[in-house]
């Protein structure tokens, strides 16, 4: 966790804010979540099962309390027309490939969007 400290004993917790312009500036794989979501929850070991067995990683980004985070996936929730493509979480987008998944999906599809196949 990273931390600037802005005074004696105060400290500002970035981490949030890292892990967002992190995701924004390199080719990523992104999982846009809610923090009270059921469906997101439910996606939680197939995400941690992919990074462990294959070493990939998805950078999470909550979109239902954080205002940048539901701009961003607004702005990449987008099909071939500019229509909105999900509208929910989870919502998985591929940076490099532009694939994304809308809801819930096995760990095979999780697994070959994250392979760009």
């Amino acid at each position: 966790m990273w931390k600037i400290f802005v005074a004696k004993n105060k400290t500002l917790n970035i981490t949030p804010f890292l892990a967002f312009f992190d995701a924004k500036m390199t080719d990523k794989l992104i999982e846009f979540y809610g923090t009270e979501c059921a469906h997101c929850k439910d996606m939680e070991p197939i995400i941690e099962k992919l990074q462990k067995e294959k070493g990939i990683k998805i950078a999470r980004l909550e979109v239902w309390h954080n205002s940048d985070n539901a701009k961003f996936m607004k702005e990449v929730d987008k099909d071939k027309e500019g229509n909105e493509f999900c509208g929910g979480v989870p919502f998985f987008y591929n940076e490099k490939t532009g694939k994304k998944i809308c809801g819930n999906t096995s760990f095979e599809k999780l697994k070959a969007w994250a392979e760009g196949k």
